[in-house]
């Protein structure tokens, strides 16, 4: 799937986070969502590294990167400290300052990053999300039902943890399911692999403390730089033609109240872009990445 990329496990302060790197040209990192790993960029990362010195790693307690131990107030698992880690890994490898492109979760430390870490990251690109804060301040009986995993993930422990562990497959095959519309975009392998996190209760733990640290740290820390501090290097907002994010929401509306310079639209896919509209999706970030700033 990744044809000419290497893997690193790159030790961190609080543990250590794999990946892999391909290509040659301006750094791009790539953070993936919920219920994936980095393979969720197969199908854009090897384009992307045509131009682009391209880094595509697991979130912390995700895949291969470490489920370092969580607090009472959720903090090791708040965005905040997620984008910290991931800007930590990116100077290690020599990247003191890249482009960012995050899905679902992936997009969420993405925006945290380009707020916290201006100076590090030069262009962001968020897909099929609106802002947390945002989010929940929106959020009625459509949010609930079709946001279950918020809520859900997010529960006290060990209630979500023990019930994943009672049939990971069924929990992770359901989000793939039920929020994509291109049926054959898993293969039986790359559905392997995104179980194989949730069969472990380290990092099943950690997945739900990011959910915990969600409904907490992370809107506080939205609500904190609302209309404080914005996001001042060129955004591109993708989502998808026929998901949450576009029947519920003005998307471009509300990240213009985040950003300097905004763009972007749907995708002909489900809540998967990049895997289900590999070839779409690559268009978008290749002339985003590759426009005049």
């Amino acid at each position: 799937m990744f044809e000419g990329f290497e893997e690193f496990d790159v030790p961190t302060a609080d543990g250590s986070v794999h990946g892999r790197r391909g290509g040659e040209g301006p750094p791009v990192l790539l953070l993936h969502g919920i219920p994936e790993t980095h393979l969720m960029w197969h199908g854009v990362a090897p384009r992307l590294a045509e131009a682009f010195t391209v880094v595509a790693t697991d979130l912390r307690g995700f895949g291969d990167s470490a489920a370092p131990p969580s607090a009472p107030d959720h903090a090791p698992y708040s965005m905040r400290e997620i984008a910290r880690e991931q800007v930590e890994v990116m100077r290690t490898l020599g990247h003191d300052r890249f482009a960012v492109v995050g899905h679902d979760r992936g997009a969420r430390c993405a925006y945290r990053m380009a707020l916290d870490h201006p100076e590090a990251v030069e262009r962001l690109a968020v897909l099929d999300i609106v802002p947390t804060g945002d989010a929940y301040a929106r959020a009625d009986a459509e949010f609930s039902l079709g946001y279950w995993v918020w809520s859900f993930l997010a529960a006290p422990a060990p209630v979500p943890e023990r019930l994943i562990a009672a049939d990971p497959a069924l929990v992770v095959n359901h989000m793939l399911d039920s929020w994509s519309d291109v049926p054959d975009a898993f293969p039986a392998e790359l559905r392997a692999e995104y179980v194989r996190p949730f069969t472990d209760p380290e990092s099943v733990h950690a997945i739900c403390e990011e959910y915990r640290a969600a409904a907490t740290l992370d809107v506080a820390h939205d609500e904190a730089d609302r209309g404080r501090r914005k996001i001042m290097c060129p955004t591109l907002a993708l989502w998808s033609g026929s998901g949450a994010v576009a029947q519920w929401y003005e998307p471009l509306e509300i990240w213009r109240a985040w950003c300097d310079r905004v763009e972007g639209g749907p995708v002909a896919a489900g809540h998967f872009l990049a895997e289900e509209a590999p070839d779409e999706t690559a268009r978008h970030l290749w002339d985003f990445l590759t426009s005049e700033a």
